[in-house]
Parts: C-alpha cells; sequence; structure tokens
C-alpha cells in the first residue's frame, strides 16, 4: 500500500467520521422540530438523569476513601508517593464511572422512555420514506428484547472499562491515550445500543445490528463519539438523548442501504 492510498483511505475514514457527527446534528434539528416531542422525549431522560447523577455524586464523594482501599500496598510509601497514586487511583475510578455511566444512562433511559423515543424513531422513518415490511413487536416483547440487548451490552462495556481503569494508573498515557481510547469504546456501544428501536421494527436483533454498523464503522464512530462527548456535559444526556435516538434512526437506515434523505 503506497503513501497515496493511505492518505485517500485516512481522508475517506475522516470524511465518515465527521459525516457520523452530522448525523448528531441532523438529529438535533429534526427532532427540535416537533415541540410536542421534546418534552415527551426530555421526561424519561430528566428521571434518569437526577437519579445517575446521584450515584456519580455519591462516588465523587467516597472516592478519596475509595483509592485508599484499592491501594493498600501504598499504606507504607511517604507521603507524596502514596498522595500521587491515590490521585491517579481516584481520577482513574472518576474516569470509568464517567463512562459505565454514559454507557448504562442509554440503556436504562431508553428502557424508561422507550415508548416515547420509539414514537421518535417512527417519525424520522416516516419523513424519509418509512420502513418497507415493518416488523408488529408487542411493546412488552420490545422492551424485553431491549433490556436483554442492553443487559448484554453493559456487561461488555463494563468488562471493557476494567482494562481502561488499570491503564489509568499509567503516567501520562492513562491521562491521553486511555480517554480517547474511552471515548471510542463508549461511541461504539452507543451507536449499537441507540440504533435498537430501527433495527427492532425490522425484525433484527443485536447480531445484525453489530454487522451493519461495522459495515459503515467510521460513521458509526462519529456519531457515537459525538453522543459520547455531548452526554458527558453536565446534563447533556439529559436533553440530547431523544436527538440522539433520532440521529440513531438515520443512523440504522444508512447502514441498511435505505434513504437518509427527507421524502
Amino acid at each position: 500500500m503506497n503513501a497515496r492510498t493511505v492518505t485517500t483511505s485516512a481522508s475517506h475514514y475522516a470524511g465518515q467520521f465527521l459525516s457520523g457527527v452530522g448525523l448528531l446534528i441532523r438529529g438535533v434539528r429534526t427532532y427540535a422540530g416537533s415541540p410536542g416531542l421534546v418534552l415527551l422525549g426530555i421526561l424519561p431522560a430528566f428521571i434518569t438523569g437526577v437519579l445517575f447523577v446521584g450515584a456519580f455524586a455519591t462516588l465523587a464523594y467516597f472516592v478519596a476513601d475509595l483509592a485508599s482501599v484499592v491501594t493498600p500496598f501504598a499504606d507504607d510509601w511517604s507521603g507524596g508517593a502514596r498522595g500521587t497514586i491515590r490521585v491517579f487511583a481516584a481520577v482513574a475510578m472518576l474516569g470509568v464511572g464517567a463512562l459505565v455511566g454514559v454507557l448504562t444512562f442509554t440503556a436504562v433511559t431508553l428502557a424508561v422512555g422507550d415508548p416515547f423515543y420509539e414514537k421518535i424513531s417512527e417519525q424520522v422513518e416516516e419523513s424519509h420514506g418509512g420502513v418497507p415490511n415493518a416488523v408488529e413487536v408487542p411493546w412488552t416483547r420490545s422492551l424485553a428484547r431491549s433490556v436483554a440487548d442492553s443487559a448484554r451490552l453493559v456487561a461488555v462495556s463494563v468488562l471493557v472499562g476494567i482494562p481502561l481503569f488499570v491503564a489509568g494508573f499509567l503516567p501520562v498515557v492513562g491521562q491521553t491515550v486511555v480517554p480517547v481510547v474511552g471515548a471510542a469504546v463508549g461511541g461504539w456501544f452507543l451507536a449499537l445500543e441507540l440504533v435498537s428501536a430501527a433495527f427492532y421494527r425490522r425484525g433484527l436483533r443485536l447480531a445484525e445490528r453489530r454487522q451493519a454498523l461495522r459495515s459503515v464503522r467510521p460513521l458509526a464512530l462519529g456519531f457515537g463519539v459525538a453522543v459520547f462527548v455531548v452526554f458527558l456535559i453536565p446534563l447533556g444526556a439529559v436533553f440530547f438523548t431523544p436527538a440522539a435516538v433520532a440521529g440513531a434512526t438515520l443512523l440504522a437506515r444508512h447502514s441498511l442501504g435505505e434513504p437518509t434523505a427527507e421524502a
């Protein structure tokens, strides 16, 4: 592979990544254009957000004690060295807590607000040509599938979070490379989670989601990382989840080769 090919490939990847970011922006415009759905979309995210902010505040309050618990080997170190390693431990725990919180927030909020987000997703589908051969799935069955798939995604995200937590202790790398990797991993799982409604509407499950998004990986990562970043903004997840669902519906349609231009 020559330098020109590598440059072209990198340029294409970057372009697709930015297009993925653009899907979130389109989702914001689409969702905000229907004021009647704005309140319905915010309510479940607000309820879940209050619970998660409380949980993270509790973690932050006790993080110093937890840092001491996970670093017993430093008890006999000098004050400066002991303090430094425990600061790294505290920062790592808060970082992993934020990562897991962002991922699980989506799963819990989608479960709580499933009927509301389903309506948002349906309206996006209708305005972009509809769904050919849509599958009618009872709400209870759809919720059960969503919870089961979300539980699997959360379990995998926690397993991924553990090595990232350990890597967070590494000087420089832990404060530079690890956050970038965390955003990429978090973005990928968020994209997988957020497209669930559109795939269920077509009778497709988690395995099909993975396969479809892999075919447009740069686009999916751009969208997922953008969502991940805005979810890290205080109250960002509360306000952006409905728009993220709208953008994810467009991502699902693109990954399945369906029109994404408004009909």
